[in-house]
């Protein structure tokens, strides 16, 4: 993965913790959020055809996610780390009676009129949107632990995105079953408690100033995954 902001020098002080940390949430100014794609989905300008292939290609990120979590246990050396990660899994993957994320967006399919068996056979799932997903995925593999740890703080700035999709589509988008929609409820404390243990393991780990420019580029990275899964779906679905 190369460097977006240039190598920091080896003598320069660390930054502290807050700084640090200040840091790593401006980025996210470039969250997807703020994709133009994003923005018209969120104000009402989509079509169905359009809005149901980002919920078709979102789901090839979803179903992977307990793949990248479980590349980083697999990973990683931290007792304590693993009993809090393992979490992540159960989350998408469902236990005993919470059917999980993967479920929840299913119902989002359900809900957008995106029959289940074109959502599973991936059919509607393009190159682009699946070369990003599988990079982030083979990321997750072959760095420390650590550095895949850091990677997942895009959800530092999740919860927002969530809560505009709540806000806006029943009256943006009245013909999507509202229940679809638990998808986005679920994930905002979800994001959040992520986010405390996620930050931790970040703000410990890199402690030099070089070290934490990589946390910064490591974060940009995953930024990048996401901004381009929109890309590719603009591209192919935007009218």
């Amino acid at each position: 993965m190369a460097a977006r902001t240039g190598a920091a020098q080896s003598n320069e002080p660390p930054w502290t913790p807050e700084q640090f940390e200040a840091n790593l949430r401006s980025l996210g100014r470039r969250y997807h959020i703020h994709h133009p794609f994003n923005v018209r989905l969120n104000s009402g300008q989509c079509t169905p055809d359009e809005i149901r292939g980002w919920v078709a290609n979102r789901f090839y990120y979803q179903i992977n996610i307990p793949l990248k979590d479980a590349a980083i246990l697999s990973n990683c050396d931290d007792r304590e780390t693993r009993r809090l990660w393992v979490q992540r899994i159960l989350d998408h993957d469902g236990y005993d009676e919470d059917a999980g994320g993967i479920e929840s967006w299913a119902c989002l399919a359900d809900a957008v009129g995106l029959p289940r068996d074109a959502l599973w056979s991936l059919e509607h799932v393009v190159p682009g949107v699946r070369f990003a997903v599988d990079a982030y995925v083979n990321f997750a593999r072959r760095v420390p632990w650590q550095e895949a740890v850091c990677s997942s703080l895009t959800e530092m700035f999740a919860p927002q995105i969530h809560k505009d999709r709540l806000s806006g589509w029943p009256s943006l988008y009245p013909w999507i079953d509202q229940n679809g929609l638990h998808y986005f409820r679920s994930r905002i404390p979800l994001a959040s408690r992520d986010v405390e243990h996620g930050l931790a393991v970040t703000l410990d780990y890199f402690r030099t100033r070089e070290a934490q420019q990589r946390a910064l580029d490591i974060l940009q990275f995953k930024l990048d995954i996401l901004w381009s899964m929109l890309d590719s779906v603009e591209k192919a679905y935007a009218q």
